[in-house]
């Protein structure tokens, strides 16, 4: 589709997103079967570790193995260079790159409101709207098979996570543009909204739960101690450790550095708040399935004796879209990160911020905070149909901010066409990745990949 003028009518730009079915059907999404020249997925597997902390890698592969739906978490590489061979419309937005349902969730703005949100962008990147969209439905047809629902359970969850994005896309294609960059999923609204059920029971506990954590209370004693009167972070190796001698040195000269150039990415207002605080340790620290075997850290901030802050360093490596939509215009991935995480929430950490060491680059944000992520194995599949209904709904409101929807309301349309038809894409690329993860179990059966179990 030819780029629209800012001036072009809502009518005119549905119109032109009505009119791109006419090269790429909507029934057309339904379309999966791997090429016979497929890539293997366990050399992209491999390959997708390069340049990880060798003695980690072990320990996401260990994290994949478990179930085809930990497989799904940490294969987004794989997916991406599939969904590079499906049909798409050309409209793009910020995409998320990894959506799927784990990586939405619970949080606090800095008002402190509890809101609902995508939560993990390492893969962000302007790319077509339909790949985010088919990867969650995907992700919801996994997890019902991994909870042993019935097939047509998995159908109907990804088509209904499909059908949410479909009907809040319009409802904020019908809003003035500022207006869509206000709305939010308030936490506690749509839990309220909710009949009473088991599910409604879960997320209360949860949100209880999590309101009642405190930095002070909960985070500082269990994790630090005191070393000679100053507080530091506990080892627990190998997931919490520190470096030693030579390497101890040369990693807390890297960290000071990195925390000034870090301290220059934030506005003015949230350097005159880190700079009450002072940086008493830094420790590495293994987190998640993806991004075990990046470099990853925290780092223990003092703004008094009894006033702490964790901060989170991930390493910001190439998103894994980026061979299939093009480069990022940033220079450091760590900057890609964040732009992009602040063009997708309705609400973004107020310690966000990235940094670079040598090559390698970064991003900071607070660690844990008030976060609130499903337990997945604990949904029954009327909370799960209730979830895909706000990944759906949360999804469309980040996709409105940054790309066109009216164009993408245009194309969608009214009826159920596009769900259906991504739903089935969903089913038979779930089956797809229960193929690739028992191909890595066969791999690690044959040595050619080594695992730690934790």
């Amino acid at each position: 589709m030819r780029a629209l003028p800012p001036s072009a009518s809502r009518e005119e730009r549905r119109a032109a997103g009505k009119a791109l079915r006419d090269r790429c059907s909507r029934q057309s999404h339904e379309t999966w079967k791997p090429a016979v020249s497929r890539f293997d997925p366990i050399r992209a597997l491999i390959e997708s570790s390069e340049g990880r902390i060798p003695e980690l890698v072990p320990i996401r592969y260990g994290r994949m193995m478990t179930s085809a739906f930990a497989f799904y978490r940490g294969a987004a590489a794989i997916m991406a260079a599939d969904l590079a061979r499906t049909p798409a419309t050309g409209l793009r937005v910020q995409a998320c790159g990894d959506c799927h349902l784990l990586n939405f969730g619970g949080f606090a703005t800095p008002e402190r409101h509890l809101i609902f949100d995508i939560n993990d962008f390492d893969e962000t990147l302007p790319a077509p709207w339909e790949w985010d969209v088919k990867r969650l439905a995907a992700s919801f047809a996994i997890a019902a098979d991994h909870n042993g629902f019935a097939n047509s359970d998995a159908l109907g969850l990804a088509a209904r996570c499909v059908r949410a994005y479909r009907k809040h896309m319009r409802r904020l294609a019908d809003l003035r543009l500022l207006d869509r960059w206000y709305q939010r999923l308030d936490l506690n609204e749509i839990v309220a909204s909710m009949d009473t059920d088991r599910f409604k029971r879960q997320i209360e506990r949860h949100i209880e739960k999590a309101s009642a954590r405190t930095i002070l209370e909960n985070d500082f004693p269990k994790l630090t101690q005191f070393k000679n009167g100053r507080p530091a972070i506990k080892d627990k190796p190998p997931l919490i450790f520190h470096h030693t001698g030579r390497a101890f040195e040369e990693f807390d000269a890297a960290v000071k550095r990195a925390f000034h150039r870090y301290r220059t990415t934030l506005p003015n207002d949230r350097k005159a708040l880190i700079d009450r605080f002072e940086v008493r340790d830094a420790a590495a620290k293994v987190v998640g399935v993806g991004s075990v075997g990046t470099r990853c850290g925290i780092l223990l901030l003092m703004a008094g004796r009894d006033d702490p802050l964790f901060l989170q360093v991930k390493e910001a490596r190439r998103s894994v879209l980026e061979p299939h939509v093009g480069m990022s215009r940033y220079d450091n991935h760590g900057e890609r990160i964040v732009v992009g995480q602040r063009l997708m929430q309705a609400a973004s950490d107020i310690f966000l911020g990235w940094t670079a060491v040598g090559t390698k680059h970064y991003y900071i944000r607070q660690l844990h905070d008030i976060t609130i992520k499903p337990i997945v194995e604990a949904i029954d599949f009327a909370g799960m149909l209730r979830y895909a209904d706000w990944c759906g709904w949360a999804l469309a409101r980040a996709h409105a901010k940054s790309g066109d929807a009216d164009a993408i309301t245009g194309y969608i349309g009214r009826g159920p066409r596009f769900d259906d038809a991504v739903a089935r894409f969903a089913v038979r690329y779930a089956k797809q990745n229960e193929r690739d993860h028992q191909a890595m179990l066969k791999a690690i059966r044959a040595g050619t990949i080594r695992v730690v179990r934790e």
